[in-house]
């Protein structure tokens, strides 16, 4: 069961830290990902990190502004966002999976409920 947290309200250029708790005990041999959703378009992605925590991947869209960083100590992995623009907002999801196709949406078989993300203009 993966838990998102840390959605919010912030204005443009701000900044917010996602975080998403697993349950279970195998999260590190999870890849992690996270997604999201504008109203009235499909899911895409967002960033995705290995198991290892290595080898992190970015959308074009986000790539220099969101972190992906995962502890698996914790059985945690977080997005932090900095640079927020209206674009960004979206309802944003964590998953978890074991393909290696970590930008598609078909690599993840474990979800979690989403949290909003809403950046004021």
């Amino acid at each position: 069961q993966l838990q998102a947290s840390g959605g919010g309200l912030v204005q443009t250029g701000g900044s917010l830290r996602l975080s998403c708790a697993a349950s279970g005990r195998a999260f590190s041999t999870y890849n992690m990902g996270w997604f999201r959703q504008a109203p009235g378009k499909e899911r895409e992605f967002v960033t995705a990190i290995t198991r290892s925590g290595g080898r992190p991947y970015y959308s074009d869209s986000v790539k220099g502004r969101f972190t992906i960083a995962r502890d698996n100590a914790k059985n945690t992995v977080y997005l932090q966002m900095n640079s927020l623009m209206p674009e960004d907002t979206a309802v944003y999801y964590c998953a978890a999976g074991q393909d290696w196709f970590l930008t598609t949406l078909t690599a993840y078989r474990y979800w979690g409920q989403g949290t909003l993300v809403t950046v004021s203009s």
